[in-house]
C-alpha cells in the first residue's frame, strides 16, 4: 500500500515578519532570506525525490511567493513575484507561475480556506502600533489569557471550522498515492495539525519559516471505525516542525 502523503509547509519570511507585524490577512512579499527559505526547501524535496502530485496554497502574496520560490526550487522555471498586488503583475506572475507548475504535471488550487488568521483592525500591525491606536484593548488582551473578541476578528471557532472544511476536501479529493503538499500560515497550521490529529483542542507551536510537517495515512481506511484507528502502520508522521533547511538561528513566529 503507497500511503497518501500529506506535506504541510509554513511559508518563508516576508517582509510584515521581519517588521514584527502582525499580518493577518494582509500582507507583505518575502524577504530575500524567504524566498532562500522557500528555494531551498524546493531543492531539498527534489533532491530527495519527494515530487508533489497537488500543491493547495493560501491566495496571500506571502504564501503565494513562497509557491513560486518553492517551484523554482523543484526545478519549475517559474517567474518571479515581485511587484505590489495593487500594481497588478503580482497577480499576472502567480497566474504564470501556476500555468507553468501545472504544465509540470503539477495541480495547483489557491484556496482561501488556507487565509492566515483575520486579525480584525489588528491586520498589518505591530503591537506597538496597536497599543497605541487600541490601548484599551490591548490592555485587555495583555492582562487575561482568556480569549476576548476583537472587532472584526474571526472567532476561533471559524478559523477551526475553515481548517476542517479544507481537510475534509482534501481527503475527498484525493487517494492512496497521492503526494500533497500544502503552503499555508502559523495560526491555520495549528488548526490543521490538530483536526488531522483527531484533538479537539489547538496547541500552540514554535514554528519557523518554511517548517515542514509530513504526515502518511491509508485514505482508504481514514474513515472506518475499529481497531485500525490504533494501528500506527497506517498513520505516520515523518516529520513534525522540521526546519533544518530554514536559514534562521530560531524559530519566529
Amino acid at each position: 500500500m503507497t500511503p497518501l502523503k500529506l506535506l504541510l509547509v509554513r511559508h518563508g519570511q516576508s517582509v510584515g515578519n521581519a517588521a514584527g507585524r502582525m499580518e493577518g490577512i494582509s500582507s507583505t512579499g518575502l524577504t530575500a532570506l524567504g524566498r532562500q527559505q522557500s528555494q531551498r526547501l524546493g531543492q531539498e524535496l527534489a533532491a530527495t525525490g519527494w515530487h508533489p502530485t497537488h500543491i493547495y496554497s493560501s491566495p496571500l502574496r506571502r504564501a503565494t511567493e513562497t509557491l513560486t520560490a518553492l517551484g523554482q526550487g523543484l526545478g519549475i522555471p517559474t517567474p518571479a513575484l515581485h511587484a505590489k498586488p495593487s500594481e497588478g503583475s503580482a497577480e499576472s506572475g502567480l497566474f504564470d507561475s501556476v500555468n507553468l507548475i501545472a504544465k509540470a504535471g503539477v495541480a495547483v488550487d489557491i484556496s482561501p480556506e488556507l487565509s492566515e488568521y483575520d486579525a480584525g483592525l489588528f491586520n498589518g500591525l505591530t503591537w506597538a502600533e496597536a497599543c497605541d491606536r487600541y490601548p484599551d484593548l490591548c490592555q485587555q488582551l495583555e492582562t487575561s489569557l482568556d480569549w476576548q473578541p476583537i472587532p472584526g476578528a474571526e472567532t476561533p471557532e471559524q478559523g477551526r471550522a475553515r481548517a476542517q472544511r479544507f481537510l475534509a476536501q482534501v481527503l475527498a479529493r484525493h487517494g492512496n498515492g497521492d503526494r500533497i503538499l500544502v503552503i499555508s500560515h502559523h495560526w491555520l497550521l495549528q488548526q490543521l495539525i490538530a483536526g488531522l490529529l483527531g484533538s479537539d483542542r489547538a496547541w500552540g507551536l514554535a514554528m519557523g519559516h518554511t517548517a515542514r510537517f509530513e504526515f502518511w495515512l491509508d485514505r482508504d481506511r481514514w474513515e472506518q471505525p475499529g481497531v485500525n484507528r490504533l494501528n500506527t502502520e497506517l498513520w505516520q508522521i515523518k516529520r513534525f516542525n522540521d526546519c533544518t533547511h530554514c536559514l534562521e538561528t530560531e524559530f519566529q513566529n
